[in-house]
């Protein structure tokens, strides 16, 4: 403890959470939270952050301060590094005097201190598998998510009794700044967010703690109100880009199975990444009338995504508009591509904002929810014979040829691995049954690159994935130009 005590202190004068001057205002701070008359003795500053939140959370845990729960202990640490965070007030003034300088010195410095005070969980990122693989829509992007932590069985009793609060109403809205946490609800102590504006409206811009890539953060609205995709959320993206022009922003879908996985709360995915779908070229050139001077076209890409490039924001989003509410109303029984089924609509677009070479670019991604006997999940959805593999939503991340995939498969494709290598069955193994047809499909066997061959073959099935995503496909031709072809109607 006395290590930790000094090592969070030290952490937080060099990284510029606190200043010198207040060393002994927050050596203080520290001694009455942990419930001593007086500092320990002094110990020699070399343990991490993360290793002196850690063991100061395992001392108040060993002394009955808190229970000794992963939650507990998560709710007490990021106490802890919300006490050497600065008020909102500070954090923004200082954000936005750097902005009006440059919005990268701005985000430099904001992302710089979130990694410090442990709002981002950069040892917890560390743990994710992650590579690129080849294939013929370019390099795809393959990360298996373990970095979130299992939650203590403990944790979800007390989870299972507490008593239901609507404060905050969910994780995204503003109330979460400087939330101490609760058995059902993340703390958030540490947490700061900026305020922006989008359209005129009060939104927040704040990273995410479980990156998936560089500078991965969000902008949320400060009402609480569902996903939309209208004309105004692709005006936001655009105002979101202008704010910060080495950033991408991008929106999940607004219907359920196409979209994220929370559609109560209107928010943006942002960052400093180039994902493979930007890098992707034409397939095919689009005109469409009266936007003769806009560039557009259908990418090289497993999913039908419209690109628009240009430099009037206002004729950019004319287009786009007129392309959502076209693909809205759309009905192509050849294609199966229905509006809506019994009343409940089922097309909607996943768009993509970024600046390129002094224009603006906007993806539009067509989606469909449409579900069917043979497909429940949705048609448009990865199919069974991947869900060995990926069973979960295709939202904007994935959509952009990054892969999220769920923390089993590293054990498991270790155990499909020594299965294969000592020539055992894998129908007799629980954790490589219901990879057995997946084996047989891309015919692995003992060889010594076979580590390599399954990466692979992860990367092509996510491949696989993202056509069975994809409304047309891309040979599908006829069909996606029979939609160009009515938005060119009026």
């Amino acid at each position: 403890m006395n290590k930790a005590f000094y090592s969070f202190l030290e952490h937080s004068v060099k990284t510029g959470l606190i200043s010198e001057e207040d060393i002994i205002y927050f050596t203080n701070m520290l001694t009455a939270r942990l419930g001593l008359d007086s500092p320990p003795d002094e110990e020699e500053a070399d343990l991490s952050f993360t290793e002196a939140l850690r063991g100061l959370s395992e001392y108040a845990s060993s002394v009955g301060i808190i229970e000794d729960t992963a939650g507990e202990r998560d709710i007490f640490e990021t106490e802890l590094a919300g006490l050497v965070t600065a008020r909102p007030s500070e954090i923004n003034a200082e954000f936005y005097k750097l902005h009006a300088e440059s919005p990268d010195k701005a985000t430099d410095w904001f992302f710089s201190l979130c990694k410090s005070n442990n709002y981002i969980r950069c040892e917890d990122i560390a743990k994710n598998v992650e590579y690129k693989i080849k294939t013929d829509f370019g390099e795809l992007e393959i990360t298996i998510n373990l970095s979130k932590p299992e939650k203590d069985p403990r944790d979800i009793a007390r989870a299972a009794k507490a008593a239901s609060s609507n404060y905050p109403k969910c994780a995204l809205c503003p109330e979460n700044e400087g939330y101490k946490g609760r058995s059902n609800h993340p703390p958030r102590a540490n947490l700061r967010v900026i305020p922006i504006k989008l359209q005129g409206e009060e939104w927040g811009f704040q990273y995410s703690p479980y990156a998936y890539f560089n500078e991965h953060s969000i902008a949320l609205s400060k009402e609480h109100r569902p996903m939309a995709i209208h004309r105004r959320a692709f005006a936001n993206l655009l105002d979101f880009v202008d704010l910060f022009p080495s950033y991408f922003a991008g929106s999940n879908a607004d219907l359920p199975i196409v979209g994220g996985s929370i559609l109560s709360h209107e928010h943006y995915q942002c960052g400093r990444h180039t994902f493979p779908m930007m890098k992707a070229g034409a397939q095919l050139p689009l005109t469409f009338k009266g936007f003769e001077e806009l560039d557009c076209c259908k990418i090289a890409w497993p999913m039908p995504c419209i690109r628009i490039k240009g430099a009037d924001r206002e004729r950019i989003l004319d287009l786009a508009e007129k392309i959502l509410n076209r693909w809205r109303g759309y009905t192509d029984a050849e294609a199966f591509v229905f509006a809506e089924t019994d009343g409940v609509p089922h097309n909607t677009i996943t768009p993509i904002a970024y600046k390129t070479d002094g224009n603006y670019v906007l993806d539009l991604v067509l989606r469909n929810n449409i579900t069917t006997e043979e497909c429940p999940l949705g048609l448009y959805h990865p199919h069974a014979d991947k869900h060995n593999i990926k069973k979960e939503n295709i939202g904007l991340i994935e959509v952009m040829g990054m892969a999220i995939l769920p923390a089993r498969l590293k054990s498991e494709l270790e155990e499909v691995e020594r299965v294969i290598l000592n020539g055992e069955n894998p129908l007799d193994n629980p954790k490589t049954a219901h990879h057995a047809e997946w084996i047989k499909k891309y015919g692995l066997a003992p060889c010594d690159s076979l580590s390599e061959k399954i990466r692979n073959s992860v990367g092509l099935t996510f491949a696989g994935v993202l056509l069975d995503a994809g409304v047309y496909k891309p040979d599908e031709t006829d069909a996606f130009m029979r939609f160009i072809n009515k938005v060119n109607e009026a």
